[in-house]
């Protein structure tokens, strides 16, 4: 599995948007994480669309993985696909038809993701597997940077590595977020995720690129570790 590095936009400097875009380019990272937030399903209120615009004209050869943490994500999936989404999750636990949803944003051409909240278990979203390339387990409560990484997620993540194996989907993508450094990092590794969004952490840093190459080290070899 390929190892990935995607930096969240939402602990960047608000204040100079595009630079820190450029900056998450110049690190070389796999993608920029936006993450969508609707005042409703989490207790924040972040991006639109049109951050997802500004990022596609801004720095158009950076992939932009699209996280919507809203109640109907079902109703502004493909206005995000219109504004340059290429991934596109939403959570297993929104008030939404699961499946149609999914094959909206496959119809439309763009990588489909679910995502879990810390307290749902890895078995919801096996109904679905067949229909997304990718799971995000969230691995702080969502809706605010800057939390104290979850450690009670990483024996779901081993299941659903577990799972996918053993149901032929070995090539589905398992991502992690919230709480995200170089430690915790591996331990998701270790455990069987591939794709690591990092906020705070990385945005801190003064080398964003050397910490990136560092992560994806330690994250490859961890890999290489785990429990099947």
């Amino acid at each position: 599995m390929k190892i990935q590095i995607l930096p969240s936009l939402l602990a960047a400097d608000f204040g100079h948007l595009a630079e820190e875009m450029r900056r998450v380019e110049e690190a070389r990272a796999d993608a920029l994480h936006l993450d969508i937030m609707d005042a409703h399903f989490v207790p924040n209120l972040s991006f639109g669309p049109d951050m997802t615009v500004l990022a596609r004209r801004v720095v158009p050869d950076l992939y932009r993985n699209v996280h919507l943490m809203m109640t109907r994500p079902d109703l502004y999936a493909e206005r995000f696909i219109d504004a340059g989404a290429q991934t596109l999750q939403f959570h297993v636990e929104a008030d939404c038809d699961v499946w149609a949803a999914l094959k909206v944003i496959r119809a439309r051409g763009v990588r489909s993701g679910l995502v879990l909240r810390p307290q749902t278990p890895a078995s919801a979203v096996f109904p679905y597997l067949k229909l997304c390339d990718e799971v995000l387990f969230m691995t702080v409560n969502p809706g605010y940077g800057g939390q104290a990484f979850m450690s009670e997620v990483l024996p779901k993540v081993r299941e659903l590595r577990c799972h996918a194996d053993a149901c032929g989907l070995g090539a589905l993508d398992i991502m992690v977020d919230g709480g995200i450094n170089l430690e915790t990092a591996a331990l998701c590794a270790a455990h069987g995720a591939n794709q690591f969004v990092a906020g705070s952490f990385l945005f801190k840093q003064s080398d964003m690129g050397a910490v990136i190459t560092q992560m994806r080290e330690i994250c490859t070899r961890e890999y290489g570790t785990k429990t099947r």
